[in-house]
C-alpha cells in the first residue's frame, strides 16, 4: 500500500483524541459509516497506543496512524499497535531517522523554510503544515511550495470553512482536522452526530453535481434535429462539437454512445477521491474508461453499471 496515495485520495485525516477505551471502535464506525476509513489517533492520552490496537483489529480497512508521536519509544508502541503511519507537530530529527530507517511513513510537522529542507535532508517529501492557520494558512503553504518539491499536509485550524481552498492546491495531499470529532461530541457520545458531521465534511470533500445529460442518436442529422428543437423550444445556446452537439446541459451524441440511451455526468472536485470513495462503498468502474492528465491525476472516468439505461461518468468540475 502507497500510504501517502491513499492519504491523498481520502482527503481528509480525521485527528482524534481518545481519553476513554470504550469510545475507540464506536468512534471507528462513526467515520467508517460517514465515508472517513481513516484515523490519526494522537498520542496525548494513555490509552492512544491501545485505541490503535482495537481500531486496527476490528476495522481492518481502516488507514490508522498515530499523531503527537514525540519520541522512538511512542513510534515504536504506535507500529506495533497497528499504526501504518506516524505524525508529529515538528521535526524531531531522531524520530524521523528512526521511521526512515524502518520504512515507517512519517509526517513530520513544518511551519517554515528551514524545517521543510531539514525534511528533505532526511529523505522526506511529505510534511504536516503545522499549526496551519496559525502559521500563514494557505498563503504560507503556496509560497513555501515554489522553491522546494514537497507535498503538505496542513492540520491545525481547518474546518468546513477553509477545507476545499486547501485541497484544491495541487500541493496539498490531504488536511488533517478534528471539526467532525470534537472532544465534547467524544465525551458525550454523540456517535451519530460524528457520523453526520463525516458525511457532510465528505460530501464538501467531493463535491458531487450533476454536470450534463448525454442523449444517444442514431445518426448527425438526428443529433442536430434534437439538438435544436431543444435550443428552439428552451432559448438554449447551442455548441457543436466533434462527436455531440450540445444545447444547455444536453449533449445529443451523434451516434449510439456509451449506455443504451445515453450518460449521466457527475462532476465532482477530485476524479481520485471520488474514485476511491466510490470503489470503497462497493460500486464498481470501467477500468478501461480512465483518461488521465499530464500530471497523472485521474480525469474521466464510467462506472460499471448503468442506471435505467444510462452510463454514468465522473469528471472534475470546472
Amino acid at each position: 500500500m502507497d500510504i501517502f496515495k491513499t492519504i491523498g485520495n481520502i482527503g481528509i485525516i480525521p485527528v482524534i483524541k481518545i481519553s476513554d477505551i470504550d469510545n475507540a471502535l464506536p468512534l471507528a464506525k462513526a467515520l467508517c459509516d460517514g465515508g472517513l476509513p481513516a484515523a490519526e489517533i494522537t498520542f496525548r492520552t494513555d490509552c492512544a497506543a491501545e485505541a490503535i490496537s482495537r481500531i486496527t483489529t476490528a476495522y481492518p480497512e481502516m488507514l490508522v496512524g498515530a499523531g503527537t508521536v514525540l519520541t522512538i519509544k511512542q513510534a515504536e508502541a504506535a507500529v506495533k499497535a497497528g499504526a501504518k503511519f506516524i505524525v508529529s507537530p515538528g521535526l524531531n530529527p531522531t524520530v524521523v531517522e528512526y521511521c526512515v530507517k524502518n520504512r515507517i511513513p512519517v509526517i513530520p510537522g513544518c511551519a517554515t523554510p528551514s524545517d521543510i529542507e531539514k525534511a528533505l535532508e532526511l529523505g522526506l517529501d511529505t510534511v504536516k503544515f503545522f499549526p496551519a492557520e496559525a502559521a500563514g494558512g494557505l498563503p504560507m503553504i503556496k509560497a513555501m511550495s515554489a522553491p522546494y518539491k514537497v507535498k503538505f499536509m496542513p492540520t491545525g485550524g481547518i474546518n468546513e470553512k477553509n477545507l476545499l481552498p486547501y485541497l484544491q492546491f495541487d500541493k496539498v495531499i490531504a488536511c488533517g482536522g478534528s471539526f467532525m470529532v470534537s472532544d465534547e461530541l467524544i465525551k458525550n457520545k454523540d456517535f451519530a452526530a460524528i457520523t453526520a458531521l463525516t458525511k457532510k465534511a465528505v460530501s464538501l470533500l467531493l463535491g458531487f453535481n450533476l454536470v450534463h445529460i448525454g442523449i444517444n442518436s442514431e445518426s448527425e442529422d438526428q443529433a442536430k434535429k434534437a439538438t435544436f428543437l431543444l435550443s428552439a423550444m428552451f432559448s438554449f445556446s447551442v455548441t457543436e462539437m466533434s462527436v455531440s452537439y450540445f444545447a444547455g446541459p444536453f449533449e445529443i451524441m451523434k451516434f449510439m454512445g456509451n449506455g443504451k440511451n445515453g450518460h449521466i455526468a457527475i462532476g465532482t472536485n477530485s476524479v481520485d477521491r471520488a474514485y476511491f470513495y466510490l470503489k470503497n462503498n462497493g460500486f464498481e468502474f470501467d477500468e478501461g474508461s480512465i483518461k488521465y492528465y499530464e500530471n497523472g491525476k485521474m480525469k474521466f472516468v464510467y462506472l460499471k453499471d448503468e442506471i435505467l439505461g444510462f452510463a454514468i461518468h465522473l469528471v472534475e468540475n470546472k
